[in-house]
Protein backbone atom coordinates (compact mmCIF):
# COMPACT_ATOMS: atom_id res chain seq x y z
CA UNK A 1 0.00 0.00 0.00
CA UNK A 2 1.10 3.60 -0.88
CA UNK A 3 -0.88 6.36 -1.37
CA UNK A 4 0.14 10.22 -1.81
CA UNK A 5 -1.52 13.56 -1.16
CA UNK A 6 0.45 17.13 -1.93
CA UNK A 7 2.73 17.13 1.10
CA UNK A 8 3.01 13.60 2.15
CA UNK A 9 3.48 9.73 1.11
CA UNK A 10 1.80 7.05 3.20
CA UNK A 11 3.52 3.74 3.05
CA UNK A 12 4.46 0.51 4.42
CA UNK A 13 7.27 1.24 7.53
CA UNK A 14 11.01 0.74 6.31
CA UNK A 15 14.31 0.15 9.09
CA UNK A 16 15.19 3.32 8.92
CA UNK A 17 11.67 4.43 10.09
CA UNK A 18 13.05 2.68 13.63
CA UNK A 19 13.99 5.57 15.45
CA UNK A 20 10.84 7.47 15.09
CA UNK A 21 8.70 4.43 15.60
CA UNK A 22 11.10 4.36 19.13
CA UNK A 23 9.79 7.88 19.68
CA UNK A 24 6.37 7.31 18.97
CA UNK A 25 6.09 4.53 21.55
CA UNK A 26 7.90 6.31 24.63
CA UNK A 27 7.72 9.99 24.67
CA UNK A 28 5.28 11.43 27.05
CA UNK A 29 4.63 14.72 25.04
CA UNK A 30 3.29 11.83 22.56
CA UNK A 31 2.05 8.89 24.47
CA UNK A 32 -0.01 11.54 27.28
CA UNK A 33 -3.45 9.65 26.27
CA UNK A 34 -1.76 6.34 26.87
CA UNK A 35 -1.27 4.09 30.39
CA UNK A 36 2.15 2.55 28.65
CA UNK A 37 5.43 3.48 27.33
CA UNK A 38 7.29 1.59 24.95
CA UNK A 39 11.05 0.20 25.26
CA UNK A 40 12.86 0.08 21.93
CA UNK A 41 13.40 -3.78 22.26
CA UNK A 42 9.23 -3.60 23.15
CA UNK A 43 8.36 -1.36 19.65
CA UNK A 44 10.38 -2.99 17.36
CA UNK A 45 8.21 -6.31 17.40
CA UNK A 46 4.76 -4.00 17.25
CA UNK A 47 6.40 -2.30 14.02
CA UNK A 48 7.02 -5.51 12.36
CA UNK A 49 3.55 -6.71 13.05
CA UNK A 50 2.19 -3.39 11.62
CA UNK A 51 3.88 -4.16 8.40
CA UNK A 52 2.87 -7.66 8.31
CA UNK A 53 -1.05 -6.51 8.95
CA UNK A 54 -0.24 -3.99 6.13
CA UNK A 55 0.66 -6.74 3.78
CA UNK A 56 -2.29 -9.12 4.99
CA UNK A 57 -4.76 -6.84 4.75
CA UNK A 58 -3.79 -4.32 2.29
CA UNK A 59 -3.96 -1.75 4.80
CA UNK A 60 -2.91 -0.52 8.34
CA UNK A 61 -1.42 1.83 10.83
CA UNK A 62 0.79 2.77 7.91
CA UNK A 63 4.39 5.44 8.19
CA UNK A 64 4.24 9.34 6.97
CA UNK A 65 6.65 10.74 5.06
CA UNK A 66 7.28 13.99 3.91
CA UNK A 67 7.85 14.46 0.54
CA UNK A 68 10.38 16.78 0.56
CA UNK A 69 11.87 16.03 3.36
CA UNK A 70 11.58 12.36 2.71
CA UNK A 71 11.48 11.73 6.45
CA UNK A 72 9.34 9.77 8.81
CA UNK A 73 7.32 11.67 11.11
CA UNK A 74 4.76 9.63 12.30
CA UNK A 75 1.47 7.60 11.23
CA UNK A 76 -1.73 7.44 9.92
CA UNK A 77 -3.88 4.73 9.19
CA UNK A 78 -6.68 2.31 8.79
CA UNK A 79 -7.26 -0.40 10.73
CA UNK A 80 -9.72 -3.07 11.80
CA UNK A 81 -10.96 -2.91 15.69
CA UNK A 82 -10.86 -6.08 18.14
CA UNK A 83 -13.17 -3.64 20.88
CA UNK A 84 -16.13 -5.49 20.65
CA UNK A 85 -19.22 -4.87 21.69
CA UNK A 86 -18.63 -1.42 21.28
CA UNK A 87 -17.68 -1.54 17.87
CA UNK A 88 -18.45 -4.53 15.57
CA UNK A 89 -16.72 -7.20 15.13
CA UNK A 90 -14.97 -6.14 11.62
CA UNK A 91 -15.76 -2.10 12.10
CA UNK A 92 -12.58 -0.14 10.98
CA UNK A 93 -10.49 2.78 12.49
CA UNK A 94 -8.46 5.44 11.14
CA UNK A 95 -5.71 6.84 13.89
CA UNK A 96 -2.90 8.68 13.79
CA UNK A 97 0.19 9.40 15.97
CA UNK A 98 2.94 12.31 14.70
CA UNK A 99 6.03 13.75 16.70
CA UNK A 100 5.16 16.75 17.94
CA UNK A 101 7.67 18.90 16.28
CA UNK A 102 4.75 18.49 13.17
CA UNK A 103 2.02 19.32 15.06
CA UNK A 104 -0.38 22.14 13.88
CA UNK A 105 0.68 21.83 10.39
CA UNK A 106 -2.37 19.56 9.08
CA UNK A 107 -0.35 16.75 7.99
CA UNK A 108 -2.99 14.52 10.19
CA UNK A 109 -5.68 15.91 8.36
CA UNK A 110 -4.45 16.15 5.05
CA UNK A 111 -3.48 11.97 4.94
CA UNK A 112 -6.40 10.89 7.26
CA UNK A 113 -8.74 12.88 4.30
CA UNK A 114 -6.65 10.16 1.67
CA UNK A 115 -7.22 7.68 3.37
CA UNK A 116 -11.12 8.10 3.95
CA UNK A 117 -11.15 8.20 0.18
CA UNK A 118 -8.85 4.49 0.12
CA UNK A 119 -11.41 3.49 2.54
CA UNK A 120 -14.54 3.98 0.66
CA UNK A 121 -13.67 4.45 -2.43
CA UNK A 122 -10.78 1.66 -2.92
CA UNK A 123 -11.98 -0.83 -0.32
CA UNK A 124 -15.59 -0.20 -0.26
CA UNK A 125 -16.17 0.09 3.55
CA UNK A 126 -19.16 1.19 4.24
CA UNK A 127 -17.88 3.09 7.63
CA UNK A 128 -15.04 4.30 9.87
CA UNK A 129 -14.66 5.12 12.76
CA UNK A 130 -12.76 6.69 15.61
CA UNK A 131 -11.81 7.13 19.15
CA UNK A 132 -9.92 8.80 21.31
CA UNK A 133 -9.20 9.67 25.01
CA UNK A 134 -12.31 12.26 25.78
CA UNK A 135 -9.88 15.37 27.02
CA UNK A 136 -7.99 14.23 23.86
CA UNK A 137 -8.85 17.77 22.05
CA UNK A 138 -6.21 17.33 19.28
CA UNK A 139 -7.76 14.73 17.65
CA UNK A 140 -11.29 15.25 18.32
CA UNK A 141 -10.79 18.24 16.39
CA UNK A 142 -9.10 16.35 13.57
CA UNK A 143 -12.19 13.91 13.63
CA UNK A 144 -14.42 17.00 13.76
CA UNK A 145 -12.20 18.64 10.71
CA UNK A 146 -12.76 15.22 8.65
CA UNK A 147 -16.32 15.59 9.50
CA UNK A 148 -16.80 12.44 11.18
CA UNK A 149 -19.85 12.58 13.18
CA UNK A 150 -19.65 12.38 16.86
CA UNK A 151 -21.29 8.76 18.11
CA UNK A 152 -22.39 9.48 21.90
CA UNK A 153 -24.17 6.19 21.51
CA UNK A 154 -20.64 4.47 21.13
CA UNK A 155 -18.53 5.80 23.93
CA UNK A 156 -16.90 3.41 26.40
CA UNK A 157 -14.40 3.23 28.70
CA UNK A 158 -11.47 1.33 27.16
CA UNK A 159 -10.66 -2.21 28.74
CA UNK A 160 -6.91 -1.83 27.46
CA UNK A 161 -6.75 0.91 30.12
CA UNK A 162 -5.96 -0.52 33.44
CA UNK A 163 -8.15 1.24 36.75
CA UNK A 164 -4.43 3.13 37.35
CA UNK A 165 -5.15 5.16 34.99
CA UNK A 166 -8.92 6.37 35.46
CA UNK A 167 -8.83 9.65 33.68
CA UNK A 168 -7.46 7.35 30.50
CA UNK A 169 -10.43 5.24 30.55
CA UNK A 170 -13.41 7.16 28.83
CA UNK A 171 -13.04 7.04 25.11
CA UNK A 172 -15.11 9.10 22.70
CA UNK A 173 -16.41 8.09 19.89
CA UNK A 174 -16.86 9.55 16.27
CA UNK A 175 -18.01 7.47 13.45
CA UNK A 176 -18.22 8.66 9.49
CA UNK A 177 -20.59 6.77 6.55
CA UNK A 178 -19.75 6.55 2.74
CA UNK A 179 -22.87 8.24 2.23
CA UNK A 180 -21.55 11.24 4.62
CA UNK A 181 -18.12 10.97 3.03
CA UNK A 182 -19.24 11.49 -0.48
CA UNK A 183 -21.77 14.15 0.61
CA UNK A 184 -18.89 15.69 2.29
CA UNK A 185 -16.74 15.43 -0.63
CA UNK A 186 -19.28 16.83 -2.95
CA UNK A 187 -19.97 19.74 -0.64
CA UNK A 188 -16.25 20.73 -0.98
CA UNK A 189 -15.86 20.68 -4.36
CA UNK A 190 -19.30 23.14 -5.07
Amino acid sequence: MRLETERLIIRPWQESDRPVFHRLNREDEIMEFFPFRRTPEQADPVMDKLNTMIAEHGFGFTALERREEGDCIGFCGLSRTDLEPFFADGSVEIGWRLLPETWGKGYVTESARRLLDFAFEDLKLEEVVSFAVHDNHRSLAVMQRLRMQRDPARDFDHPGVPDSHPHLKRHTSYAISRNQWQSAKTGESA
